[in-house]
């Protein structure tokens, strides 16, 4: 059977591979050390032709060594992936190879990725306050139950991420063009603010602060302003110190938290 490794829905399965949050290795440090060792003669064997022997990925596989996708992986995700593979993407299945071989790989794919685990930065507690408080991050963004859900779920984001990463990601924030808000008038001078959930030629669907959907036919509006769904201010109204505060405190929350598997465009 021919692949094409080159198709839209080949790429976006690979995402859907590493688009997860990550737990830190094993508390057994030795015995992560042997397997990893001993990994390294089974990633060769079976992962580096599509990974490349750095995990930085191929012609056929992608990056899972410094993506932080990839990273974010929780042990028993980056498992799951490589027991079961994802045939619909080209990667197969590997139970057959036994438990313990697979721990192995587990175990090697992590000393690739460094084994990100920083020590937390800034205050928790004070980011807590911030993040729900000054930063506002919390009117779209939830963590632990608490927050808004316009935005992503945070509860795992800040899984094996380094600090300056997490601070980027909040004071430079990446645009999307897939995620934003849309301010409407409507033809009864209604106005309406909401992400925008689905949209075409004709009709646009809108779910409002407080949850709410509404379902538009644009032929009936009298303007639509769109917006970013988050702010790329950050940095100007936080200084270092809050910015560290509100990273400290994605750490820790990060770090009790089990990944959920998805991180949206939104964030």
């Amino acid at each position: 059977m021919i692949r094409n490794w080159s198709s839209p829905s080949f790429f976006a399965l690979l995402l859907l591979i590493v688009g997860a949050s990550a737990q830190t290795p094993s508390s057994n440090a030795r015995k992560t050390s042997t397997d990893a060792v001993s990994g390294k003669r089974a990633y060769s064997a079976r992962c580096a032709n599509c990974h490349g022997l750095d995990g930085r990925g191929g012609e056929r596989g992608p990056n899972i060594a410094t993506s932080p996708r990839a990273q974010r992986l929780s042990e028993k995700q980056l498992t799951n992936v490589i027991t079961d593979g994802r045939p619909a993407s080209g990667m197969p299945a590997f139970r057959l190879v036994g438990a313990t071989e697979i721990q192995k790989l587990v175990a090697y794919v992590r000393l690739l990725q460094g084994n990100m685990k920083s020590a937390v930065v800034g205050n928790p507690q004070k980011g807590k306050d911030l993040f729900f408080g000054k930063a506002d991050c919390g009117s779209c963004h939830m963590v632990a139950g608490q927050g808004g859900f316009l935005g992503s779920d945070l509860s795992s984001y800040g899984h094996g991420m380094d600090p300056a990463a997490l601070r980027k990601a909040i004071s430079e924030p990446p645009s999307s063009k897939r995620a934003r808000l849309a301010v409407v008038t409507t033809s009864n001078n209604e106005t309406l603010k909401g992400i925008v959930r689905n949209e075409d030629n004709f009709s646009l669907q809108m779910q409002g602060d407080d949850g709410a959907f509404h379902l538009l036919l644009k032929s009936e509006l009298q303007s639509i302003d769109y917006q970013p769904l988050m702010e790329t201010n950050h940095g100007g109204h936080l200084g270092r110190e809050e910015l560290d505060d509100v990273v400290g405190f994605l750490q820790s929350v990060s770090s009790s938290a089990e990944p959920t598997g998805r991180v949206r465009n939104s964030e």
